[in-house]
């Protein structure tokens, strides 16, 4: 049986154009996801799942596989990732392939690290009682002290009212979705666990916050990439404070 890396990537994109091969820091943001997956070492087939013609072609240049197309029914707004890696599945095992575990990856996520895909595996085939195995990250601010912004942007409404005169040390930490990777069996993929990613049947991976960004809009974006050239530069010993 197979280990297979699905990276699920639409040419629609309304708030970044073209966001899914846009280039970051010097290539397409895409190669980041495949050249994670692939240096992981895990994987017997990495296959971008794509309904766009240009992600078709970059996509291999960097190595993935795109053994189909993705039909536009499964391309719009609406559409789930999990219905993406059912399909990809599907579309596999029905060219023979019998697959052991699957992980999600987005293509949106140049911070991901080949270490923590493999943690995430190795944690889970370690566990009997989980399913699967997702990246997470501690908010870096007290969430119970958040509050909401009405239109008339004169309004404030807080969340949690009896936290807000609460000691950061006293609230309990609360961790977000880092939307990088998820790994699951195939079967439980298709066939979700009850609660699926989201319930007691999962293990979080924590990742360090300066792994992290969201990219869903042109200051995420730009955040993002002074956050990936400060990692670099880092790594490199080129970094001055």
């Amino acid at each position: 049986m197979i280990n297979v890396a699905v990276i699920p990537a639409r040419g629609g994109s309304k708030r970044i154009h073209k966001k899914n091969i846009r280039e970051f820091c010097g290539k397409p943001i895409i190669a980041y996801s495949i050249e994670a997956a692939i240096n992981s070492g895990l994987f017997d087939r990495v296959i971008v799942s794509t309904d766009d013609r240009d992600i078709v072609d970059i996509s291999k240049k960097y190595g993935a596989e795109v053994p189909f197309i993705r039909p536009l029914t499964l391309a719009d707004d609406h559409t789930g990732t999990n219905d993406v890696v059912i399909h990809a599945i599907k579309a596999l095992e029905a060219e023979g392939e019998k697959i052991a575990y699957v992980c999600c990856i987005y293509a949106t996520a140049p911070f991901l690290q080949k270490e923590f895909i493999q943690r995430g595996l190795e944690q889970l085939q370690a566990a009997e009682n989980k399913h699967y195995a997702f990246s997470v990250c501690k908010f870096n601010y007290p969430v119970q002290r958040s509050f909401t912004i009405e239109s008339n942007e004169r309004n404030i409404t807080l969340l949690e009212p009896e936290s807000i005169g609460a000691r950061s040390q006293d609230l309990p930490e609360v961790f977000h979705d880092a939307g990088q990777f998820y790994w699951g069996l195939a079967q439980d993929f298709v066939n979700l666990i009850d609660g699926g990613m989201f319930s007691p049947f999962a293990i979080p991976i924590v990742l360090p916050n300066y792994l992290v960004q969201d990219i869903d809009d042109e200051g995420d974006w730009r955040r993002a990439e002074y956050m990936y050239k400060a990692l670099m530069a880092d790594i490199e010993g080129t970094l001055k404070i």
